[in-house]
């Protein structure tokens, strides 16, 4: 009986330290992730996030902050990313701390929660083409009504979206005129109803959003998603393209392969690792630059022509579909090729250098009687010998030497039948005569 009263006494007093060992597991579930979203927006951007916000889904977090911070960028990616939050099976909150402007107030529009700090903006949402001029009226159309979707997302009044992306929609209570894209303050979104709050800190948007006491837990780009979103810069795409041809049209120049050859080969790579992390390019893409490459070389064994044209064509849609847009690749690639042609003509025309690799497949050695070398057996022995023009030589014709007829050629004029010739020249098959004038019978 003792034994039973114990074990029961025993039991009670662990209850408290189950519940409280249960408490302590649910405690440390309760976190948030703290991601930033910065610099420009563009296909890279979309896949990190993507994968910070599956993260986020798969452990179970209450909520994944982001910090923005962002000048705009691309608008396919600015979707894909909108989407992508749309669609979100997590809360979430976008932390403004400096500027929200283009596509970064598109992205931002998409939040569950948005907070600004007391110097943030928001807005300046123009569509621009790569020349920094206004897209046309149809990417204009469509920028627009994505901009009111973005608002309409979480009943948002859309009448300030629609000033972002559009000039002619104005806000005279905000002092907006049809000359300015909208641009709110941290003040003005927040009386508009965008903001939900105006914070300064991390800590105090946990508390605006009820979850004061969670675990801050932060999740950063990795070193390769960061490259990728470096290589993958339209600044830095074009600079790739131009030095992976200058360098391989160095190398065609060069004996061997040496440094050229590896800089353009180690561009061209990280042009397309970038593309493939980011999510930009498959590996359809790269084979098909793999498979042109070969074919190109192949070219210059097989004469034809058919090999090489296969090839460039397959060099060119390899690259073409490695981009976000096959127009801006295209561009880019253009660019690139203007570079690798000038680079060609400076090192023909000033530095008298020639392609090294025709040196292994055109014959360059030539077959002149003075090195040995003779098509048919010349007759030496007829330089000096004198005959007749057996026929009028225009510049060919035919010459008796004694009894013999012999196939011959002038100097470059003309000799009438019947005059007389002196052979001065025997090269082969080919006899050269001179016509033997008065002057040279005296």
């Amino acid at each position: 009986m003792k034994k039973s009263y114990g074990l029961i006494v025993s039991f009670l007093l662990l209850i408290p330290l189950i519940l409280g060992f249960g408490s302590g597991v649910k405690a440390n579930q309760d976190f948030v992730y703290v991601v930033p979203l910065e610099n420009t927006v563009e296909k890279g951007l979309a896949a990190f996030l993507t994968r910070a916000i599956e993260t986020a889904e798969q452990e179970g977090a209450r909520a994944i902050i982001f910090e923005v911070n962002t000048p705009g960028g691309a608008v396919e990616a600015a979707s894909e990313i909108g989407n992508l939050l749309a669609h979100a099976d997590i809360d979430t909150a976008a932390f403004v701390n400096n500027r929200a402007l283009s596509a970064g107030a598109y992205i931002s529009l998409y939040m569950d929660y948005l907070f600004m700090t007391p110097n943030a903006t928001i807005g300046s949402a123009a569509i621009i083409d790569q020349a920094g001029n206004a897209a046309d009226l149809k990417a204009q159309a469509y920028w627009l009504a994505e901009m009111e979707n973005a608002a309409k997302h979480k009943d948002r009044d859309t009448i300030y979206a629609k000033a972002m992306a559009d000039p002619s929609v104005t806000i005279p209570e905000l002092d907006d005129d049809e000359t300015e894209l909208l641009t709110l303050t941290a003040e003005q979104a927040f009386q508009v109803g965008y903001a939900e709050a105006i914070t300064i800190s991390i800590d105090q948007v946990l508390k605006e959003m009820g979850l004061e006491n969670v675990e801050i837990r932060e999740l950063e780009e990795s070193f390769f998603e960061k490259l990728a979103r470096f290589l993958t810069n339209p600044i830095v795409v074009p600079i790739l393209l131009s030095i992976g041809s200058i360098g391989l049209v160095v190398e065609l120049y060069s004996p061997g392969f040496g440094i050229p050859g590896t800089m353009g080969l180690a561009s061209l790579l990280l042009f397309f690792y970038g593309h493939l992390v980011a999510g930009l390019a498959g590996y359809e893409s790269l084979i098909l630059f793999i498979v042109g490459i070969i074919l190109l070389l192949l070219e210059f064994f097989i004469p034809g022509g058919i090999l090489g044209a296969i090839g460039l064509i397959a060099v060119v849609w390899g690259i073409l579909i490695a981009g976000e847009s096959v127009t801006q690749m295209g561009i880019y690639l253009l660019i690139a090729i203007v570079i690798a042609i000038a680079a060609g003509f400076i090192l023909s025309k000033f530095f008298r250098k020639r392609i090294q690799i025709f040196n292994k497949i055109v014959l360059k050695e030539s077959t002149s009687t003075e090195k040995g070398y003779i098509s048919n057996k010349s007759r030496l022995e007829l330089i000096g010998v004198t005959g007749i023009a057996h026929t009028s030589l225009r510049p060919a014709g035919m010459i008796l030497v004694g009894d013999e007829r012999i196939d011959a050629v002038t100097e470059g004029g003309y000799i009438e039948k019947g005059a007389k010739v002196k052979i001065i020249k025997a090269e082969g098959s080919r006899i050269v005569v001179r016509e033997i004038t008065s002057l040279d019978k005296k």
